[in-house]
């Protein structure tokens, strides 16, 4: 990754600034933990058994706990560490629990989180080709995320992408007390396929249309959680698709209203000449009303104006 300054026409590459320590970037970390990952920042240095937690963090979208792990060597093998940090945290659930709730004073159950999503994120200057390979398997619950701290300030982020086919479990043969086979049995990486496979020929034309298209805006990612599948602009939601068989569901979330009546920092306002968004609200627990946009897709001459709708939200992250 190498990063350039514009100057009257000119690229002037910008100079490395390297992390003296592992606690280095992991303080940069943790003090962005919303900004970088979208994450709610929970706790640092977290002991459970004999296994230190650098941070954790807990994944509001999700309902999930995520592991932050820090690194500057690259002598480490992610499948084991990981593995066994997940291993960790499906056995010890009431401890990770237990320390939510006295660090964010919530009430929190074992059940309110869906475990099954809970994932491994390691940060680190670099990975060698080793590390790289050992997670290039559809479903393994790890994310590897390269950092870059350059002069004036800037620092980049890079997530290393698998497009492998195979499957992880694949791996732990019959042993029935390996790690990653006590690991899969409780977490899921989910997929697109989750999503579609009851979706009739013709939505899937539409999904594969639209996906292609947004998916070719800068800074799009599209992913699969357990309940949608989302597009996301850097660490931002733009929306949440829901895949029925003769229809998809499009959620764009506008922001909070607080008790006092005061409406969250960027709330959203489509303008929809059409009038084909409806809204929607919740309210949490603590009395703040969550809002929403959902338009209903079927049909491909629709999806024109649908991407206008789309490109509102995108613009306003």
């Amino acid at each position: 990754m190498n990063l350039f300054k514009l100057s009257s026409g000119k690229l002037a590459q910008l100079d490395r600034e390297h992390f003296t320590l592992e606690r280095d970037i992991q303080q940069l970390i943790e003090k962005n933990l919303h900004e970088v990952f979208n994450l709610q920042f929970v706790a640092s240095e977290l002991t459970v058994e004999k296994f230190r937690i650098d941070t954790l963090a807990f994944d509001e979208e999700t309902n999930s706990f995520v592991i932050v792990e820090y690194k500057k060597g690259n002598s480490y093998s992610v499948v084991d560490q990981g593995y066994s940090y997940l291993s960790v945290m499906l056995n010890n659930k009431a401890d990770f629990i237990l320390e939510y709730n006295e660090r964010m004073n919530e009430s929190l159950k074992r059940n309110d989180v869906d475990w099954s999503s809970s994932r491994v994120i390691f940060v680190s200057p670099s990975f060698n080709s080793y590390q790289k390979n050992s997670v290039n398997f559809r479903d393994i619950p790890f994310e590897l995320w390269e950092i870059r701290r350059f002069a004036d300030g800037i620092v980049g982020l890079n997530q290393h992408q698998s497009n492998s086919s195979e499957d992880i479990k694949l791996l732990s043969g019959d042993n029935e007390t390996s790690a990653i086979r006590q690991v899969s049995e409780e977490i899921k990486v989910y997929e697109e396929s989750d999503h579609t496979a009851g979706a009739s020929e013709k939505i899937l034309v539409v999904w594969e249309e639209l996906k292609e298209d947004i998916s070719n805006w800068d800074d799009v990612i599209c992913y699969s959680t357990k309940h949608y599948v989302g597009f996301r602009k850097g660490s931002s939601l733009i929306s949440a698709v829901r895949i029925f068989k003769k229809h998809m569901s499009l959620d764009f979330s506008r922001g909070n209203i607080a008790l006092d009546g005061s409406k969250s920092k960027g709330f959203l306002n489509i303008d929809d000449p059409k009038g084909k968004l409806e809204e929607k609200s919740w309210t949490y627990k603590s009395g703040v009303v969550g809002n929403s946009y959902v338009l209903k897709l079927s049909q491909a001459d629709e999806l024109e104006y649908a991407k206008y709708l789309i490109k509102q939200k995108y613009d306003s992250l």
